[in-house]
């Protein structure tokens, strides 16, 4: 009996060695209505011990879609191990001309260069960033706006020799640097009294006269100075990010099939019900020989005792 327990136990060993072992649970599966993500390139190490898939997404794309689960290639099975994330910087870069406008009080280039830097950093509109060289050719100096101002002018006349104090003699405008200005006052001297061969020709008068007038002027209240910057500008755009998907490799046992190039295999119950199928019927004609020969030698027993 004991002999029967032990063959027994060694059938049920044998059943269990010849059992396939379950695949793990595969990492967390894309959502169904997920756009599949497809690899930009795929490094396998030389032994097939891991696999790496290298996906280049970009704004629209969704990481959901990338496959995550169990596959097999070149007799290898290969499972997610791990998942990772990295930003690929994009370089763009141009060549930017800028135009800056600025108020100086005076015209002369000393002035006007001395609120122009050499080099000055630009940003533009869509966030390129470069230090920009002046170009000296360009500058350009303008008049931002007039004023003007009002004054009083004035000018002195002498008229002499005159036999009177009358204005008559004296003219009531005059013409000073384009401008007329008129007769303000009058001051008179006496001139000593003149003769001629021991006549007496009576007093003479001179005849000091001021006049004045407005004058109007205009002047430049500014300038208005422009040049031009040139130069490259660039800048780092994150627009793409990479994700690398790293499998660990296992050899997969010769009595399993390979399917190569399988993305996600489906399981299949043949793998497991076949081996069973044939350890069922090994372990039956086992048992059947075991409960014969348990019989005969039971039989063997009995006809000793008769």
């Amino acid at each position: 009996m004991k002999r029967m327990l032990s063959l027994c136990a060694a059938a049920l060993c044998l059943t269990m060695a010849l059992a396939p072992t379950a695949l793990a649970a595969d990492f967390e599966t894309a959502p169904p209505n997920a756009k599949v993500c497809y690899p930009t390139s795929i490094v396998r190490s030389d032994d097939g011990t891991e696999l790496k898939k290298i996906y280049d997404l970009g704004p629209e794309d969704d990481p959901a879609g990338i496959p995550r689960s169990d596959f097999q290639k070149d007799g290898f099975q290969y499972t997610l191990t791990d998942l990772l994330k990295q930003e690929l910087p994009e370089n763009e870069s141009r060549q930017h001309t800028e135009t800056v406008t600025l108020q100086s009080k005076k015209k002369d280039m000393e002035s006007v260069l001395a609120l122009l830097p050499q080099e000055k950093e630009f940003i533009t509109d869509d966030g390129l960033v470069g230090n920009l060289t002046l170009r000296l050719d360009t500058v350009q100096v303008e008049p931002a706006g007039y004023g003007s101002s009002t004054k009083e002018v004035s000018a002195k006349r002498s008229y002499p020799n005159l036999t009177g104090q009358d204005t008559q003699y004296i003219p009531k405008t005059i013409e000073e640097n384009g401008r007329t200005l008129t007769l303000q006052e009058i001051q008179w001297q006496t001139d000593n009294t003149a003769t001629t061969d021991g006549y007496a020709l009576g007093d003479r008068y001179t005849a000091i006269a001021t006049y004045t007038g407005s004058a109007t002027s205009s002047y430049v209240t500014g300038y208005t100075v422009t040049a031009e910057y040139t130069g490259t500008v660039s800048r780092i755009a994150l627009n793409r990010v990479r994700y690398v998907a790293i499998f660990e490799g296992t050899p997969i046992q010769s009595m399993l099939p390979v399917e190569t190039d399988a993305v996600t295999p489906a399981f299949r119950w043949s793998y497991v019900l076949i081996p069973l199928g044939v350890v069922a019927v090994a372990g039956a004609g086992i048992g059947g020989a075991l409960l014969l020969k348990h019989r005969k030698e039971n039989a063997g027993e009995e006809d000793a005792e008769e």
